[in-house]
């Protein structure tokens, strides 16, 4: 059995598909998975990953910058001001992005230097690299 999955942000429908398995980080929760059956659940998301386990075995990561997830009946439901699926994000850009904000963060620059270093270590963990 599986669950209907969507991925949402404010401007267009990035994933929609069965899976079998939703991995995501919440805010003061840590990682959760849900499977089929869960329990009906509602959590704010941390910056980071998500990871959809397809019902053909393959695997869609996003990158998520905050938002929320919502599952109810075998349906996951998240949504995100910012998100990006693996293919759409630019690795250079983010490796930049990465350091830009790191020398941010090191020099006391402001709460926004450490949001903006979040956001590219998230692209850059569905990429398979580290900031």
């Amino acid at each position: 059995m599986t669950m209907q999955v969507e991925l949402v942000s404010p401007e267009r429908i990035l994933f929609s598909g069965e899976a079998d398995m939703v991995q995501a980080r919440t805010i003061g929760g840590g990682d959760i998975a849900f499977l089929t059956g869960h329990t009906p659940f509602i959590g704010a998301l941390a910056i980071d990953q998500v990871i959809i386990r397809l019902s053909d075995g393959s695997i869609e990561t996003a990158a998520v910058h905050g938002g929320f997830v919502s599952v109810n009946d075998n349906r996951v439901k998240i949504l995100s001001d910012l998100a990006e699926l693996k293919d759409q994000i630019d690795a250079a850009r983010a490796r930049r992005a990465a350091d830009a904000a790191a020398t941010a963060v090191r020099v006391g620059e402001d709460a926004e230097a450490e949001a903006a270093l979040a956001r590219a270590s998230a692209r850059l963990k569905v990429l398979g690299e580290t900031a």
